[in-house]
Protein backbone atom coordinates (compact mmCIF):
# COMPACT_ATOMS: atom_id res chain seq x y z
CA UNK A 1 0.00 0.00 0.00
CA UNK A 2 2.84 2.32 0.84
CA UNK A 3 4.53 1.52 -2.48
CA UNK A 4 1.23 2.29 -4.30
CA UNK A 5 1.06 5.73 -2.64
CA UNK A 6 4.65 6.44 -3.71
CA UNK A 7 3.81 5.51 -7.31
CA UNK A 8 0.63 7.61 -7.37
CA UNK A 9 2.23 10.76 -5.89
CA UNK A 10 4.26 11.77 -9.02
CA UNK A 11 1.23 11.14 -11.22
CA UNK A 12 -0.95 13.31 -9.00
CA UNK A 13 1.60 16.11 -9.07
CA UNK A 14 1.83 15.90 -12.85
CA UNK A 15 -1.96 16.11 -13.12
CA UNK A 16 -2.05 19.18 -10.91
CA UNK A 17 0.61 20.87 -13.05
CA UNK A 18 -1.65 20.50 -16.10
CA UNK A 19 -4.61 22.21 -14.44
CA UNK A 20 -5.13 25.85 -15.57
CA UNK A 21 -4.19 28.47 -13.01
CA UNK A 22 -7.16 30.35 -11.62
CA UNK A 23 -6.76 34.10 -12.13
CA UNK A 24 -7.22 36.15 -9.01
CA UNK A 25 -10.46 38.08 -9.14
CA UNK A 26 -10.02 41.85 -8.97
CA UNK A 27 -11.39 43.48 -5.85
CA UNK A 28 -15.01 44.51 -6.17
CA UNK A 29 -15.62 48.19 -6.86
CA UNK A 30 -17.22 50.06 -3.96
CA UNK A 31 -20.96 50.53 -4.14
CA UNK A 32 -22.33 53.99 -4.89
CA UNK A 33 -22.75 55.69 -1.53
CA UNK A 34 -22.25 59.28 -0.36
CA UNK A 35 -18.82 58.27 0.95
CA UNK A 36 -17.69 56.58 -2.30
CA UNK A 37 -19.00 59.48 -4.42
CA UNK A 38 -17.16 61.98 -2.21
CA UNK A 39 -13.95 59.94 -2.57
CA UNK A 40 -14.34 59.82 -6.37
CA UNK A 41 -14.92 63.58 -6.53
CA UNK A 42 -11.88 64.17 -4.30
CA UNK A 43 -9.68 62.17 -6.67
CA UNK A 44 -11.05 64.00 -9.71
CA UNK A 45 -10.65 67.47 -8.19
CA UNK A 46 -7.16 66.70 -6.89
CA UNK A 47 -6.08 65.60 -10.37
CA UNK A 48 -7.78 68.55 -12.13
CA UNK A 49 -6.14 71.18 -9.92
CA UNK A 50 -2.87 69.22 -9.55
CA UNK A 51 -3.07 69.45 -5.77
CA UNK A 52 -0.52 68.02 -3.33
CA UNK A 53 -1.72 66.53 -0.08
CA UNK A 54 -4.87 64.71 1.07
CA UNK A 55 -8.07 66.26 -0.28
CA UNK A 56 -11.09 65.55 1.95
CA UNK A 57 -14.55 66.17 0.47
CA UNK A 58 -17.82 66.37 2.40
CA UNK A 59 -21.33 67.25 1.19
CA UNK A 60 -22.82 70.45 2.60
CA UNK A 61 -26.29 68.97 2.07
CA UNK A 62 -27.26 65.30 2.28
CA UNK A 63 -27.03 63.44 -1.03
CA UNK A 64 -29.17 60.35 -1.67
CA UNK A 65 -27.96 57.69 -4.13
CA UNK A 66 -30.33 56.71 -6.96
CA UNK A 67 -32.47 53.61 -6.54
CA UNK A 68 -30.20 51.64 -8.90
CA UNK A 69 -27.39 51.91 -6.34
CA UNK A 70 -29.18 49.28 -4.24
CA UNK A 71 -28.78 46.72 -7.03
CA UNK A 72 -26.04 44.20 -6.39
CA UNK A 73 -22.93 44.84 -8.53
CA UNK A 74 -24.43 48.00 -10.11
CA UNK A 75 -21.54 49.80 -11.79
CA UNK A 76 -21.38 53.58 -11.55
CA UNK A 77 -19.28 56.58 -12.57
CA UNK A 78 -19.20 60.31 -12.04
CA UNK A 79 -18.20 62.99 -14.55
CA UNK A 80 -17.56 66.58 -13.43
CA UNK A 81 -19.14 68.96 -15.95
CA UNK A 82 -18.18 72.33 -14.43
CA UNK A 83 -15.19 73.03 -12.19
CA UNK A 84 -14.83 76.14 -10.01
CA UNK A 85 -12.14 78.55 -11.23
CA UNK A 86 -9.97 77.75 -8.21
CA UNK A 87 -10.18 75.19 -5.40
CA UNK A 88 -11.56 76.52 -2.11
CA UNK A 89 -13.02 75.28 1.15
CA UNK A 90 -16.54 75.62 -0.33
CA UNK A 91 -17.17 74.66 -3.97
CA UNK A 92 -20.21 74.26 -6.22
CA UNK A 93 -19.65 71.38 -8.63
CA UNK A 94 -22.00 70.27 -11.41
CA UNK A 95 -21.58 66.63 -12.31
CA UNK A 96 -23.23 63.72 -14.11
CA UNK A 97 -23.70 60.53 -12.09
CA UNK A 98 -24.37 57.26 -13.89
CA UNK A 99 -25.45 54.19 -11.96
CA UNK A 100 -26.56 51.14 -13.92
CA UNK A 101 -29.11 52.40 -16.44
CA UNK A 102 -29.89 55.55 -14.45
CA UNK A 103 -28.20 58.90 -15.16
CA UNK A 104 -28.69 62.09 -13.22
CA UNK A 105 -27.12 65.53 -13.23
CA UNK A 106 -26.56 67.17 -9.88
CA UNK A 107 -25.20 70.40 -8.47
CA UNK A 108 -23.33 69.55 -5.32
CA UNK A 109 -22.11 72.01 -2.71
CA UNK A 110 -18.88 70.59 -1.32
CA UNK A 111 -16.88 71.34 1.78
CA UNK A 112 -13.23 70.70 1.08
CA UNK A 113 -10.06 70.49 3.13
CA UNK A 114 -6.56 69.96 1.73
CA UNK A 115 -4.36 68.44 4.43
CA UNK A 116 -0.60 68.94 4.11
CA UNK A 117 2.37 69.27 6.43
CA UNK A 118 3.22 72.93 7.05
CA UNK A 119 5.88 74.74 9.09
CA UNK A 120 5.23 76.01 12.60
CA UNK A 121 7.76 78.11 14.53
CA UNK A 122 9.59 76.14 17.25
CA UNK A 123 12.40 78.57 18.16
CA UNK A 124 12.65 82.37 17.79
CA UNK A 125 13.50 83.54 14.27
CA UNK A 126 16.12 86.13 13.40
CA UNK A 127 15.19 88.57 10.67
CA UNK A 128 17.44 88.39 7.62
CA UNK A 129 18.95 84.98 8.37
CA UNK A 130 18.86 82.16 5.87
CA UNK A 131 15.87 79.81 6.15
CA UNK A 132 16.64 77.33 8.95
CA UNK A 133 14.35 74.25 9.27
CA UNK A 134 15.93 73.40 12.66
CA UNK A 135 13.98 76.31 14.16
CA UNK A 136 10.71 74.91 12.83
CA UNK A 137 8.57 71.82 13.20
CA UNK A 138 5.81 70.25 11.15
CA UNK A 139 2.06 70.39 11.74
CA UNK A 140 -0.78 68.97 9.61
CA UNK A 141 -2.86 71.87 8.32
CA UNK A 142 -5.74 72.64 5.97
CA UNK A 143 -4.15 74.55 3.09
CA UNK A 144 -7.52 75.59 1.65
CA UNK A 145 -8.48 77.34 4.86
CA UNK A 146 -5.02 78.80 5.51
CA UNK A 147 -3.73 79.15 1.96
CA UNK A 148 -0.79 81.42 2.94
CA UNK A 149 0.95 78.73 4.98
CA UNK A 150 4.38 77.55 3.83
CA UNK A 151 4.24 73.78 3.11
CA UNK A 152 6.93 71.67 4.74
CA UNK A 153 8.03 70.64 1.24
CA UNK A 154 9.06 74.27 0.61
CA UNK A 155 11.82 76.29 2.21
CA UNK A 156 15.57 76.11 1.66
CA UNK A 157 18.60 78.40 1.51
CA UNK A 158 16.97 80.31 -1.32
CA UNK A 159 14.80 82.02 1.36
CA UNK A 160 15.43 84.25 4.37
CA UNK A 161 13.19 85.07 7.33
CA UNK A 162 11.78 88.52 6.62
CA UNK A 163 10.20 89.30 10.00
CA UNK A 164 10.03 87.93 13.56
CA UNK A 165 7.35 85.29 14.15
CA UNK A 166 6.15 84.23 17.64
CA UNK A 167 6.91 80.68 18.77
CA UNK A 168 3.97 78.39 18.09
CA UNK A 169 2.63 80.33 15.11
CA UNK A 170 2.35 78.85 11.64
CA UNK A 171 4.86 80.17 9.12
CA UNK A 172 3.30 82.03 6.17
CA UNK A 173 4.67 83.30 2.87
CA UNK A 174 4.57 86.80 4.38
CA UNK A 175 7.24 85.70 6.89
CA UNK A 176 9.83 84.66 4.29
CA UNK A 177 11.39 86.26 1.26
CA UNK A 178 13.63 85.08 -1.53
CA UNK A 179 17.28 85.33 -0.54
CA UNK A 180 18.85 87.98 -2.83
CA UNK A 181 22.01 86.72 -4.53
CA UNK A 182 22.58 90.05 -6.25
CA UNK A 183 22.41 93.35 -4.35
CA UNK A 184 21.87 96.78 -5.81
CA UNK A 185 25.16 98.65 -6.20
CA UNK A 186 27.37 95.55 -6.10
CA UNK A 187 29.73 94.55 -8.89
CA UNK A 188 28.53 91.36 -10.58
CA UNK A 189 29.98 89.00 -13.15
CA UNK A 190 28.00 88.84 -16.38
CA UNK A 191 27.98 85.80 -18.66
CA UNK A 192 26.77 86.65 -22.16
CA UNK A 193 25.86 83.60 -24.22
CA UNK A 194 25.39 83.71 -27.98
CA UNK A 195 25.26 80.17 -29.40
CA UNK A 196 28.67 78.62 -28.74
CA UNK A 197 30.19 82.01 -27.86
CA UNK A 198 30.63 82.85 -24.17
CA UNK A 199 31.64 86.37 -23.10
CA UNK A 200 32.41 87.45 -19.54
CA UNK A 201 32.40 90.98 -18.23
CA UNK A 202 31.85 93.02 -15.07
CA UNK A 203 28.80 95.18 -14.47
CA UNK A 204 27.09 97.12 -11.67
CA UNK A 205 23.78 95.79 -10.36
CA UNK A 206 21.08 98.48 -10.55
CA UNK A 207 18.57 96.31 -8.65
CA UNK A 208 18.55 93.35 -6.30
CA UNK A 209 17.30 89.88 -7.15
CA UNK A 210 17.12 86.24 -6.08
CA UNK A 211 18.00 83.19 -8.13
CA UNK A 212 15.87 83.00 -11.26
CA UNK A 213 14.82 86.65 -11.10
CA UNK A 214 15.66 89.36 -13.64
CA UNK A 215 17.73 92.38 -12.61
CA UNK A 216 19.05 95.48 -14.36
CA UNK A 217 22.82 95.85 -14.66
CA UNK A 218 25.00 98.66 -16.09
CA UNK A 219 28.19 98.42 -18.12
CA UNK A 220 30.63 100.66 -16.16
CA UNK A 221 32.48 101.67 -19.38
CA UNK A 222 29.64 102.35 -21.83
CA UNK A 223 27.08 103.22 -19.11
CA UNK A 224 24.61 101.10 -21.07
CA UNK A 225 21.98 99.26 -19.01
CA UNK A 226 20.50 95.87 -19.82
CA UNK A 227 18.59 93.09 -18.08
CA UNK A 228 20.08 89.77 -16.97
CA UNK A 229 19.01 86.61 -15.17
CA UNK A 230 20.39 85.91 -11.67
CA UNK A 231 22.08 82.49 -11.65
CA UNK A 232 24.28 82.53 -8.52
CA UNK A 233 25.92 84.76 -5.90
CA UNK A 234 26.90 87.97 -7.78
CA UNK A 235 26.48 86.20 -11.13
CA UNK A 236 24.02 86.96 -13.90
CA UNK A 237 23.48 85.66 -17.42
CA UNK A 238 22.42 87.36 -20.64
CA UNK A 239 20.98 85.23 -23.41
CA UNK A 240 21.04 86.76 -26.88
Amino acid sequence: MKALRILLAPAALAALALLPLRAEEPPAAPALTPASLAAALAGDLKSHYNLEGDLDIQFSRPWTPPAAAATVDADWSVLVLDYPATPSSSMLVRCRIRCGHDTQEAQLVLRAALWRDAWVVRLPLTVGTVFDPSRLEVRRSDMLRDHDLVPASEGDRAYVFSRPVPVGRMLTWHDVARHPLVHKGDMVEVFAVDGMLLVRMKAVAMSSGAQGETVTVRNPDSRKEFTALVTDENRVKVQF
